[in-house]
């Protein structure tokens, strides 16, 4: 059993088409692993639903209690991708002895033309099979926490040098 928790950020964000805006309603997880097919099994847990540039330390600090508090020691976790390396090294800072994969999307999923179902399934064949520690998995890549880094000229993540 893998844990999955929702924070939020681009993925699940939907287009308001009256005013322009971008919000939060429900996360899209569930409908992305059934149009995923995926026979993973999953425990899926909203800890919030906000835009990572909004995230305070306290925010960072109930997500490091849920994945401390988690039954499983594989957890994915959707993240908007603009602080995802602060809450990975918060994450990193406490908790030595699961495995921990977040990935967010740069596009919403609700568009239709998302990274986010590719990003998420990534996510969660890296949280089966890599060591304990904290990632990062974007565009089919992984990294760990520290050696990674959102180039925002190319919409990417990298690794760090």
């Amino acid at each position: 059993m893998l844990r999955i928790l929702v924070t939020g950020g681009t993925f699940d964000k939907e287009y308001n088409e009256r005013t322009g805006q971008l919000y939060f309603k429900d996360t899209h997880l569930p409908e992305m692993l059934r149009l995923g097919r995926s026979r993973l099994e999953v425990n899926i847990r909203t800890v919030m639903m906000i835009d990572s540039l909004d995230m305070s330390d306290a925010d960072r600090a109930l997500i490091v209690q849920n994945c401390r508090q988690a039954a499983e020691d594989r957890i994915v976790i959707t993240h908007g991708t603009d602080t995802m390396t602060d809450t990975a090294a918060s994450i990193a800072r406490e908790i030595t002895d699961k495995t921990i994969v977040l990935t967010g999307a740069m596009i919403p999923y609700g568009f239709g033309s998302s990274d986010g179902l590719f990003n998420l399934g990534s996510a969660l064949s890296f949280a089966q099979v890599l060591p304990a520690g904290v990632y990062i998995a974007m565009n089919g890549k992984c990294f760990s926490w520290e050696r990674c880094r959102k180039n925002r000229e190319r919409g990417e993540f990298e690794e760090a040098s």
